[in-house]
């Protein structure tokens, strides 16, 4: 009996000295974290994209040669001098290419992007970001 009971006590001030570590744990934004915010775009239009193809015999058939982002605001309190990246997806929407650029700071509304070796009959969507 009187085992039980030193066992007993010994598991108690286990317990109580594990409980007291973990409670003084914290936890800080500089540790970890996952969240949602909203992002204001730097423009309000909208966006265009067209594609220029090119045949390509190592394909064979036609790929995305040039991607043009048309419709940019490239002023400098709005999209110029942010990095821009466009990618381009097939349906499972899986990058085929991806091309990174820094927009120019002045009154140009169009951004080029060349791809090579881009199937444009596997191309379904293409992603810009602007950042």
């Amino acid at each position: 009996m009187k085992r039980a009971m030193i066992a007993l006590a010994s598991a108690i001030l286990v317990f109580a000295t594990v409980y007291g570590f973990a409670a003084s744990l914290t936890v800080t934004s500089a540790t970890l974290g996952a969240g949602t915010s909203a992002v204001a775009a730097c423009q309000s239009t909208a966006l265009n994209v067209t594609y220029t193809p090119s045949y390509a015999s190592s394909i064979p058939g036609y790929e995305s040669t040039t991607v043009t982002v048309n419709g940019l605001d490239e002023t400098a309190p709005k999209c110029g001098g942010k990095a821009i990246r466009v990618t381009l997806a097939n349906g499972a929407n899986t990058s085929l290419g991806e091309q990174t650029a820094t927009l120019p700071t002045g009154v140009g509304t169009t951004q080029a992007f060349t791809f090579t070796g881009v199937s444009a009959a596997n191309v379904f969507g293409v992603h810009i970001v602007i950042s």
